[in-house]
């Protein structure tokens, strides 16, 4: 396993940014929300569960068969990448982040770069059979030209796949229910800060499969694929396999919440540290609350990008849903 880095970010990539007990990435200050500190790297190890347990263990749903070359963008702690080197020990791994903060005992076919998700993707063109980023909400300013990156540098007939969440959650926001308002404030609260302030949205799984659709002129991604899953928020859900996604759904929130918004309330709306966990302490009221029934959605989107001979005007599109009934937490399909 290397370590590599962009010429300009010299040995400033590591003097981190100490901020309300928590630490943040150095590289390109600011241009990411989230902490990248201990507390953090566990949270990431509860999310990474929760995306196994979502997918019945599997790393992906594309059907990638014995790739050569893999992109994880955006690798937080590296899990993913990780476990992917270990299944395709054959394969090499690249696995880029704001944050040089990866298990340094990982496999050898692995390499970790610092880079900006943001930035021109220097790598050449048709290189990687498979591209895989995850949980970039609120990150990304221009995902449209995103996914054109990834399109521009898979090989023909490489797949990329786009793992994501949504802020919002079935909370009614017309409710004067405490746990309603809480849930709505939340999630309002970001996507408006999102839209308004950073110019980086958190609906990205709105756009999701319209991304990958005009990634690039026609054919473009052909065989796309969109699977809409939910993760409960607490056991409640009768289904036991949503019930296990549930008990860790809680965990999610309860780990991430004050990373989620602490450097966004603070930096952006301006709020004291102070009145951000008052907000946190409220909502984990709120959260850990047996009798409610909240849960929010996550997908998963991908495409293959054509080889040299297919001259089809468009690619095919599946759309599998998941989502619990109203009271028993049953899985639907349409």
């Amino acid at each position: 396993m290397t370590y590599t880095s962009d010429a300009s970010m010299a040995s400033s990539v590591t003097r981190y940014r100490y901020e309300n007990g928590r630490r943040y990435h150095a590289f390109r200050d600011g241009q990411y929300y989230g902490p990248n500190d201990d507390k953090n790297a566990t949270f990431e190890t509860v999310v990474h569960h929760l995306w196994l347990l979502t997918f019945n263990d599997k790393l992906f749903l594309a059907p990638v068969e014995n790739p050569q070359m893999i992109l994880d963008v955006g690798t937080g702690t590296g899990l993913w990448a990780i476990d992917m080197a270990d299944f395709f020990p054959g394969a090499e791994i690249i696995a880029s982040d704001l944050s040089p903060t990866q298990d340094t005992t990982a496999p050898p076919n692995i390499r970790f770069e610092v880079d900006d998700a943001n930035s021109e993707w220097a790598y050449p063109e048709s290189c990687f059979d498979f591209v895989h980023v995850r949980a970039l909400s609120g990150c990304i300013r221009d995902w449209p030209y995103f996914y054109q990156q990834a399109y521009r540098h898979l090989k023909p007939g490489g797949y990329f796949e786009h793992h994501e969440f949504n802020v919002k959650t079935n909370a009614d926001p017309e409710s004067d229910n405490h746990a309603d308002k809480m849930y709505t404030a939340f999630s309002n609260s970001i996507i408006k800060l999102g839209d308004e302030k950073t110019g980086m949205t958190f609906r990205t799984v709105e756009g999701m499969r319209g991304f990958m659709e005009g990634a690039a002129p026609l054919p473009g991604f052909l065989d796309i694929h969109e699977h809409s899953f939910i993760w409960p928020i607490g056991p409640w859900p009768s289904d036991l396999h949503l019930k296990d996604i549930g008990r860790w759904g809680e965990r999610n929130w309860l780990d991430g919440l004050e990373g989620w918004v602490l450097a966004l309330y603070t930096r952006v709306l301006g709020w004291s540290y102070a009145e951000v966990q008052s907000f946190v302490a409220t909502l984990k009221a709120v959260i850990k609350d047996r009798r409610n029934h909240y849960w929010h959605e996550v997908k998963c989107v991908y495409g293959r990008k054509p080889f040299l001979h297919e001259t089809t005007t468009g690619g095919t599109t599946t759309t599998t849903a998941s989502a619990p009934a109203a009271t028993a937490g049953a899985s639907t399909t349409s």
